[in-house]
């Protein structure tokens, strides 16, 4: 199927400001007073919610969701099945300015654009901000309110400013409990998870 297919498959609302150059994929829903902005690029059965922002460039995979008023600045990277609540921040730029050194307005081409990517399965509480540049990583829980200075890794749950790992959490998104050492379970699911050197991985049965 092809992109212009897709989008006429994409239900979009009246008041979205959606950019022409924009691909979004089957299914994707993007509602009242969302931007999305040139060249763009959302996979199929997402939600972009209302108030929500997409930058100029940010790739976005299947299935993902944008809670009210989340801000997802270029170039950011979003893998499948990520989560972004409501008043979320990607941010872009390190050394913010309005003006450079001699006093001119800076412009896009004035500076060097570090987008946040964020893997799959991630999720981002409510009005959680993340500096440019940083990862988050497969399945990881950043808490409300976080602010993310350093990458996060796989199965990390992170709060606090600056954010730092409280716990570890599985594929449901539910804190995992100690099973023994170096091994933790998922108590929703049952699911093992083992760790070593700092880093959590799912067992395979």
């Amino acid at each position: 199927m092809t992109a212009e297919a897709d989008r006429q498959h994409a239900q979009i609302q009246p008041t979205a400001d959606v950019d022409d150059s924009a691909v979004l994929g089957a299914g994707t829903m993007v509602w009242h007073l969302a931007q999305i902005r040139e060249n763009a690029r959302l996979g199929s059965d997402c939600i972009v919610s209302r108030g929500a922002y997409v930058g100029p460039g940010v790739i976005i995979g299947d299935k993902v969701k944008l809670q009210n008023y989340a801000l997802v600045y270029e170039p950011a990277r979003l893998e499948d099945g990520v989560f972004v609540g409501p008043a979320v921040v990607l941010t872009n730029d390190l050394f913010p300015r309005s003006v450079d050194v001699s006093g001119r307005l800076k412009r896009p081409a004035d500076w060097d654009a570090r987008g946040v990517v964020v893997r799959e399965g991630a999720s981002l509480g409510a009005c959680s901000v993340v500096v440019a540049g940083c990862l988050i990583g497969r399945w990881a829980l950043v808490a409300a309110g976080a602010v993310v200075t350093r990458d996060v890794p796989d199965f990390a749950l992170v709060a606090g400013t600056p954010a730092r790992r409280i716990g570890w959490v599985g594929h449901a998104g539910v804190r995992l409990n100690r099973a023994a050492e170096g091994r933790w379970q998922c108590p929703q699911t049952g699911r093992q998870y083992a760790e070593q050197a700092g880093l959590l991985q799912a067992v395979e049965a």
